[in-house]
């Protein structure tokens, strides 16, 4: 795509502002670092452009807060004091659950994930946002908690103008296929490969 012009131009009756203005799918998946981060780092430029953000964690422990919350929901707070940027709403779906999740737990979290999705379902239906962040979401479907195929019906049909991410490793091929972005992010080293443990700034 050199100098961001596209490679292409495809004959389906629409004009380039309106090319230009299709709300997309985006998956960021693969084992590599940065899924989460770069999902946020759209949620920033969103902010800036006015827009209603939601984020949703599917798979976080409760003990976690990571560093874009803070700053996402400082501008939240902006913009209802200013109307600087746009609202922000960052949520926690279900319990929390972690991704080194208990069998014992295993229904609960089953059901707070299906919880979450009717909840995003719900968003959609009403075009709450503008720009949702749906973080490690493709763990709930790769686990059977979430219908892959309901996913991608109710992404197809959304109304209005909303852009959609998801993070995580694994995406269902499904999922990619109905995706307008990918970004498939492959590890090349890691700190915790020589035995180096997340660190402040980096990981949070």
């Amino acid at each position: 795509m050199p100098r961001g012009r596209p490679t292409t131009v495809p004959d389906d009756g629409l004009t380039t502002r309106q090319r230009r203005r299709r709300p997309l799918v985006v998956v960021h998946t693969g084992d590599g670092k940065g899924k989460s981060t770069a999902a946020f780092g759209l949620a920033l430029r969103g902010w800036n452009q006015g827009w209603r953000i939601g984020v949703f964690q599917f798979v976080k422990s409760p003990k976690w807060r990571v560093g874009e919350q803070d700053v996402l929901e400082r501008l939240g707070r902006l913009h209802a004091e200013t109307g600087e940027g746009g609202p922000v709403e960052w949520h926690r779906m279900g319990s929390g659950w972690s991704w080194a999740r208990k069998r014992a737990d295993a229904d609960d979290h089953a059901a707070a994930a299906a919880e979450g999705w009717a909840e995003i379902k719900r968003r959609l239906a009403g075009g709450t946002h503008d720009l949702l962040v749906l973080d490690e979401f493709t763990y709930p479907m790769a686990w059977g908690w979430v219908d892959v195929d309901d996913v991608v019906r109710t992404l197809a049909e959304r109304p209005g103008h909303q852009h959609v991410v998801i993070t995580g490793r694994r995406a269902d091929p499904r999922l990619v296929e109905a995706a307008d972005l990918v970004t498939d992010m492959t590890k090349v080293k890691h700190p915790m490969d020589a035995g180096q443990k997340g660190q402040r700034g980096i990981e949070w």
